[in-house]
């Protein structure tokens, strides 16, 4: 997938079609009462699912697309104190036992036995040594999990989840690849890059970043740092957006020489020198119980889109108790290119 199909895919936008290849439907996020769904691009979805009230506790049902895939349960406790002794799930007529840790995961006999209940059930609880409880709604599931089997076109076949049928299961559609990003590692930083940020100043467009920031009457050329990407090319970074919780930073590319001709990246947050990596993280709340992410990598050229997440429930999870990726790829490092001499 080239990087105009990754920047599609993200945006929501349909891919055009062609006679060789079908329109791609872009990635799949959906939320229910207190469950919430998250399919990639490589048609990979996840599910997950809190209480209502109460102390926390999560359910993720992840599924791989293609005719057939298995179904994984994984399970996860929150809360002042760990869970102590082996934890007991009970949903339905099924009971299982022995469930070590407080983010235990389900074997394939126990799913088969499990999920069935799930669909039918109002809740699920988990009890531990000691008799503490957590109690695991389930209102919403089946709507989730109806979108799942749609966004994998599993609707009306044997192995869908909600809606089966007599639909041949080879008529599941395969799971998608997985982008391939290859990435560059940056040159070491030269003696005066610094002072590049007052050259370029003037030839900044700021309105450019009037979206995304909300601090830019006092912007000045000192309040950019500048990074060396390439024998030629460096990054123009300005933190302009503090929140409560959240920081955003605008990026341009440019050259060292004039023109300098400066361009604004979709990418902002944090760039990573080590890897020249760009990562966003965006909190709703203190404790970061409901956390978006998406990150890009230097590809020689430009940002490319590696990887988003979201997790847009806030159930008292600090951290968030699953990242649900909405975007992923496999990222190739070369080193970095030898800089010519001057």
């Amino acid at each position: 997938m080239n990087v105009a199909c990754v920047a599609a895919a993200l945006s929501f936008a349909a891919l055009s079609a062609t006679a060789a290849a079908p329109v791609e439907k872009p990635p799949v996020s959906f939320s229910h009462n207190d469950w919430e769904l998250a399919c990639d691009n490589t048609r990979t979805c996840r599910a997950a699912g809190y209480q209502q009230d109460g102390e926390p506790v999560s359910m993720r049902i992840t599924r791989k697309a293609g005719p057939g895939t298995t179904v994984d349960i994984a399970l996860q406790t929150g809360g002042e104190e760990e869970a102590k002794g082996p934890l007991r799930l009970k949903v339905g007529k099924a009971t299982v036992s022995g469930l070590e840790g407080s983010s235990p995961s389900l074997d394939a006999s126990q799913v088969r036995a499990v999920l069935p209940e799930l669909l039918k059930s109002d809740d699920a609880t988990l009890t531990a040594n000691g008799g503490k409880k957590w109690v695991l709604s389930l209102s919403g599931l089946n709507a989730v999990l109806l979108k799942m089997d749609e966004a994998q076109g599993r609707v009306d076949t044997p192995g869908a989840l909600v809606r089966r049928g007599s639909k041949p299961e080879t008529a599941v559609p395969a799971a998608l690849p997985m982008p391939v990003v290859n990435a560059l590692k940056p040159v070491k930083a030269r003696p005066g890059d610094d002072a590049l940020a007052a050259r370029i100043f003037p030839s900044l467009k700021l309105s450019e970043a009037d979206g995304p920031c909300n601090s830019m009457g006092a912007v000045q050329a000192k309040s950019f740092q500048v990074h060396r990407l390439t024998d030629s090319k460096i990054l123009l970074s300005l933190e302009c957006s503090v929140g409560a919780y959240n920081s955003t930073s605008q990026l341009w590319i440019a050259n060292d020489k004039p023109p300098y001709a400066p361009s604004a990246l979709e990418a902002n947050g944090d760039f990573n020198d080590k890897d020249a990596s760009v990562s966003s993280v965006m909190r709703v709340r203190g404790i970061g119980d409901c956390v978006s992410t998406e990150t890009w990598h230097f590809d020689g050229k430009g940002f490319v889109r590696t990887g988003a997440t979201v997790d847009s429930l806030c159930r008292d999870f600090p951290g968030g108790a699953w990242n649900l990726p909405r975007y992923v790829s496999r990222v190739v490092t070369a080193p970095a290119a030898t800089p010519s001499k001057p």
